[in-house]
């Protein structure tokens, strides 16, 4: 078994407040990603300069990211696989459109990817605590 799997011992404490963390924001990305998995190679538009195949990881990414988090289960892949979507996220509008980081529309910001991705940097240096599936199934044995 790959050491990356094994989520590191937490206090329960903190464990608890990864959870809720963990409950919320996956359930926000399963919301975010559901229109996206409907049609995971062109939910950007036929004008989109994004190629298919990107577009159906960020779905993917989001999706199943999402539900992994709740469930706490791969959540280091998972974790990895969300802050690659909310980088990407982040530059895109940031850089190529131009918004600023706290403008007053959500659609023309790129601070909600910047929060999703500290919570995705989180999760992947800190692991989904010991409240998931992860530590039940790769705990070392005593």
């Amino acid at each position: 078994m790959s050491r990356w799997l094994v989520p590191p011992a937490l206090p329960a404490r903190a464990s608890a407040g990864l959870l809720v963390l963990r409950l919320l924001c996956g359930a926000a990305f399963m919301v975010h990603g559901w229109g996206k998995i409907q049609a995971p190679f062109g939910w950007m538009g036929p004008d989109s300069s994004m190629p298919g195949f990107f577009q159906a990881l960020a779905a993917l990414s989001e999706f199943g990211g999402g539900l992994a988090w709740i469930l706490g289960l791969l959540t280091p892949l998972a974790s990895f696989g969300l802050a690659c979507t909310m980088a990407v996220a982040v530059y895109f509008h940031g850089v190529v459109l131009k918004h600023s980081f706290f403008a007053q529309s959500q659609a023309g910001s790129c601070e909600p990817a910047a929060v999703y991705l500290c919570v995705a940097l989180l999760l992947l240096l800190a692991g989904p605590g010991a409240f998931s599936l992860d530590r039940l199934l790769f705990r070392p044995k005593a």
